[in-house]
């Protein structure tokens, strides 16, 4: 796990996972090895998750640089991401994501795929706006829009690539709650407490009824989701 990128640390029960690469959180492949590794540890050491992002940073999505150096790279780094949103999906532990800032693309499914979402007040946005850069939406995508966002919202937010604030983002269903921005870390941290002290196999089990379906759509349809994915 890279120390500059993601900071693991035990808070009691919870794992607290910090994003953080010092610019925009961007989904690189160490990031999403970071990240896979610190799940593999908290599923071992904790009983819930927090994950963080950095200040007025949430996620900005995936690494461009990789997305631009071709079908093969885009392909990898994108069946990667989807590896891991479903790791948040099937984790029996209570995944909380405390939404720090922008939060678009990748970083919005990591929303949708955390199963309690807090969001910090501020000028910020978030979206999925994959169809305005020009990308068709993934299918494994799709599914998580079909899962979380609202109905009234759904086709515009994941056809039409709106853009939200974050109390428009709490309507939509990417967020659940919003704080003020310095209360963000405490709220995210109390909610992961909470959550930690629920029967574990009452609250895994659960989980597995409500989001196994989606889990398994996506998985099942994942290689020839990513056969078919291009960028522009």
């Amino acid at each position: 796990m890279s120390d500059e990128i993601l900071r693991f640390e035990l808070d009691g029960r919870v794992a607290v996972l910090r994003f953080d690469d010092g610019k925009a959180n961007a989904v690189s492949h160490a990031a999403l090895d970071a990240l896979q590794g610190a799940m593999d540890r908290a599923e071992k050491e904790a009983s819930s998750v927090a994950l963080l992002g950095r200040p007025g940073r949430f996620s900005a999505g995936f690494d461009l640089s990789v997305m631009r150096e071709g079908p093969e790279a885009a392909q990898g780094l994108v069946g990667s991401g989807a590896e891991l949103l479903l790791r948040l999906l099937e984790s029996p532990l209570p995944v909380v994501a405390g939404c720090t800032g922008h939060a678009l693309a990748m970083g919005a499914l990591l929303l949708l795929a955390a199963d309690l979402r807090i969001g910090a007040e501020g000028d910020f946005k978030l979206g999925l706006n994959e169809v305005a850069i020009g990308m068709t939406l993934p299918l494994f995508a799709v599914e998580l829009a079909n899962e979380r966002v609202s109905r009234r919202h759904r086709l515009r937010s994941a056809g039409m690539a709106e853009i939200y604030d974050p109390a428009g983002a709490v309507d939509a269903g990417y967020l659940d709650h919003l704080v003020a921005a310095d209360a963000l870390e405490s709220r995210t941290l109390e909610e992961a407490g909470r959550l930690a002290e629920a029967p574990a196999r009452a609250f895994a089990g659960t989980k597995e009824r409500l989001r196994g379906d989606v889990a398994k759509r996506i998985r099942d349809g994942l290689a020839a989701d990513l056969a078919t994915f291009s960028v522009g």
